[in-house]
């Protein structure tokens, strides 16, 4: 990771503002989605890039009630030769 040189405080309620240099090289808009996650000891935000629910690719996505799906699993899926009775499937 890339120091940026730039320390802010956590607010009373918990909040940290990404100083506008950061959101402008990032690309962040007023109401873009950020993820929030760790790795190690480290809080890491990016932009929030939706991924398949399937594969963890992220890219052409479809929304399926809730969940991302790529092109790559639709097409594996629709081409699948299996058919699951619904005894198989419970």
């Amino acid at each position: 990771m890339k120091s940026t040189g730039i320390v802010r405080n956590i607010d009373p309620l918990g909040r940290v503002v990404l100083p506008m240099e950061l959101r402008k090289i990032l690309d962040l808009k007023v109401q873009d989605p950020v993820e929030i996650f760790t790795h190690g000891s480290d809080v890491v935000i990016r932009k929030y890039r939706p991924s398949c629910v399937f594969c963890n690719r992220d890219g052409s996505m479809l929304q399926f009630k809730g969940l991302y799906v790529c092109s790559h699993c639709i097409a594996e899926l629709a081409s699948s030769e299996e058919d699951f009775t619904e005894n198989e499937i419970l």
